[in-house]
């Protein structure tokens, strides 16, 4: 904000745009890249678990230490009500 001289606002928009642009780039990567090719897919799905639960986690505050009412809606509608798929 400084550096920049610019309000929390505006550089919290800025830095959701960055993460969005990330995640583009993460999924861009995960498909198409020759990284895809080199490393399996049972390596790389834990890594991109991991990084969603992550963004689930940290993206509308700190949901791990001060757990709210959108993480428990998060986890139950996960592990309790899931969506059921049918092929």
């Amino acid at each position: 904000m400084r550096e920049h001289a610019v309000s929390e606002e505006e550089a919290c928009s800025e830095l959701k745009k960055q993460v969005e642009n990330a995640w583009k780039d993460i999924n861009q990567d995960l498909i198409f890249s020759e990284i895809s090719k080199v490393v399996p897919g049972p390596v790389l799905t834990p890594i991109l678990n991991f990084t969603r639960v992550i963004d689930f986690l940290y993206k509308n505050g700190d949901g791990y230490t001060h757990v709210g009412k959108n993480t428990k809606d998060g986890i139950t509608s996960l592990l309790i009500d899931p969506i059921s798929v049918s092929y």
